[in-house]
């Protein structure tokens, strides 16, 4: 710590300092100027998200399109109580009450996760079989798709690396083996995966191979859209987590697989009508590069917390499901292959439910 000292200056030799006189006060000219640069800097930093405010918000306005509701191609993600032993036949008997007279077709059942070398133990599913034959018996006409997943290596240093080619060698194999257990299909959801990820793109090639011998679908959780031209890229630079996917990227996937499924929440939007309207923006954007042969769903958000990403009192059911028929009827009303996804059935409220068959079901 520097040494601190009093300085005195004499003056007249009455030994006062003049050291600790005040500044001058700035003149009114210099004090509006200071104003007036404050007034601007507030006006640089806020004007850009106004408007983006502003352009979520009329996304919000006006009337669906008559008949944009269930095509009977919705989903629900399943968490891993429903093949680890936790879950019994009265769980799947009140499961398929629950989803009659709903549009809900497929489940995707948390089945993994892989292991970060692409493996998955047969452990990690031992309920497989019975799930799939009691919700079959209980629910005819369902789909039960292994969810499988793992954190990837591309934002830390832990985590599945798509870039080792033995790695993808790996979840290809996993995939047959899950397969062979009586799953209708798989699901799956690689994250954070960057916008323009090629290994990515060749893992779907070979996963579709597997997926079509076994006369299934190859289903796919993926990222939102850049809700501006390029922002996954300023997202990446700024704080290394690109978030979004450019939209021509979303559409390299689309066209790899039989379903994809948009996770349209965690978006950080503070009001409901300015997260429906975010909504509206990504289906639209999903629908443009969507092929007619593939099932685009959107994302519901079946749970609730209250951080920076995600405000329950804004995204809401409602809120996404008011979104999603605006995207819709602005788009392509008439797309058959289309639906939700609701995530998650262990955080869902009764609230969730009602508002999802009120207003996408009847």
């Amino acid at each position: 710590m520097s040494e601190v000292r009093d300085i005195q200056v004499d003056k007249g030799g009455d030994g006062n300092g003049e050291a600790d006189k005040e500044a001058p006060a700035p003149s009114p000219t210099r004090r509006r100027r200071l104003r007036r640069g404050l007034i601007a800097l507030v006006l640089v930093l806020l004007l850009p998200l106004l408007t983006v405010a502003v352009a979520l918000r009329l996304n919000y306005a006006g009337d669906p399109a008559d008949g944009t509701r269930t095509r009977g191609k919705d989903a629900i993600w399943l968490g891993h109580a429903w093949v680890d032993g936790r879950k019994t036949d009265a769980d799947v008997t009140a499961l398929a009450r629950r989803l009659r007279d709903t549009g809900i077709r497929d489940l995707y059942v948390h089945a993994g996760p892989l292991e970060h070398d692409g493996t998955l133990p047969g452990s990690a599913y031992p309920k497989a079989r019975w799930l799939i034959g009691a919700a079959h018996k209980a629910a005819p006409g369902i789909r039960v798709q292994a969810w499988l997943g793992d954190q990837l290596a591309t934002e830390s240093p832990d985590g599945l690396r798509l870039t080792e080619k033995d790695t993808r060698a790996a979840v290809v194999r996993s995939t047959r083996q899950i397969l062979d257990t009586g799953f209708d299909g798989a699901h799956f959801d690689l994250e954070p995966l960057h916008s323009g990820d090629e290994d990515y793109l060749d893992l779907l090639d070979a996963l579709h191979q597997v997926t079509r011998a076994h006369g299934v679908p190859l289903s796919a959780a993926a990222h939102q859209i850049d809700p501006l031209p390029a922002l996954h890229s300023v997202a990446g630079t700024l704080t290394g987590h690109p978030k979004w996917w450019s939209q021509a990227y979303f559409g390299q996937v689309a066209r790899r697989v039989d379903q994809i499924a948009v996770m349209s929440y965690d978006t950080a939007t503070p009001l409901e009508s300015l997260y429906g309207g975010y909504v509206a923006q990504q289906t639209s954007l999903a629908l443009e590069v969507t092929p007619d042969s593939t099932d685009l769903l959107m994302g519901l958000p079946f749970y609730r917390e209250d951080n920076f990403d995600h405000w329950s009192f804004a995204e809401t059911v409602p809120a996404a499901v008011r979104g999603v028929r605006l995207g819709l009827s602005r788009t392509d009303a008439d797309r058959a292959n289309f639906g939700v996804a609701l995530y998650v059935d262990f955080a869902a409220t009764e609230a969730d439910w009602t508002a999802y068959e009120k207003d996408w079901v009847r």
